[in-house]
């Protein structure tokens, strides 16, 4: 596991990068792409959800009782910013099917680059839960920053970042408004372009994932 940055988690197994290179080809089709974002989406669970507190509780197993760990208090609180954060948050459900779900839509201003937020759906018991907030794209940071400061004015009881492709500016942006956001990524690309797209990225993971342009 690589640490390039204090509060960014690159997730440097080799299944997720074998996975986000087969992700990055764009002769990649729409189906193999959500096959592929379905896979990737599941590990990047494993590793946000590493440090989830665990408490004995007494079972009974078919040969004799005893004391096991089970996840303890509220359960997670998974967050998509839409529309692309659907495509990790719809693999995630299946690994934490007792999750309460969030939605906030954010489309990003194609002049200014900025954070334009339209629709907002969130659990009431935020501050009983810890938020995982999913999008496969951490550009410029504008719309995590967004959707973030949301989460904190409703008082969630932490809050992580799960991405597929990070960009530096982005995690900078994000880590500079909140730094004790944990961010978690399969991987740290070199820059943005003059646009506010992820070089090399992998391109708009909305459009390859819902097959739009």
């Amino acid at each position: 596991m690589e640490q390039p940055r204090a509060g960014l988690t690159v997730v440097d197994h080799p299944l997720v990068q074998h996975k986000l290179t087969l992700m990055r080809d764009r002769s990649t089709s729409t189906a193999e792409f959500r096959r592929l974002l379905r896979e990737i989406s599941l590990l990047l669970a494993y590793e946000a959800t590493r440090d989830l507190p665990l408490e004995a509780t007494e079972i009974e197993t078919p040969l004799e009782r005893g004391r096991f760990p089970l996840i303890a208090g509220k359960k997670l609180c998974l967050v998509s910013i839409l529309r692309a954060g659907n495509g990790i948050l719809d693999w995630m459900i299946d690994l934490l099917p007792s999750a309460r779900i969030g939605h906030i839509g954010i489309y990003r201003e194609p002049r200014t680059l900025q954070a334009v937020e339209y629709y907002l759906k969130l659990p009431d018991d935020l501050p009983e839960r810890d938020a995982i907030v999913v999008d496969p794209m951490l550009a410029t940071g504008n719309s995590a920053v967004a959707a973030i400061s949301r989460l904190v004015e409703l008082k969630a009881r932490s809050i992580k970042f799960v991405c597929l492709v990070a960009a530096p500016e982005g995690v900078e942006t994000v880590l500079r408004a909140f730094p004790d956001v944990a961010i978690v990524a399969a991987a740290l690309d070199r820059c943005l372009d003059a646009h506010g797209y992820i070089l090399p990225g992998l391109g708009d993971a909305g459009d390859r994932l819902f097959g739009t342009r």
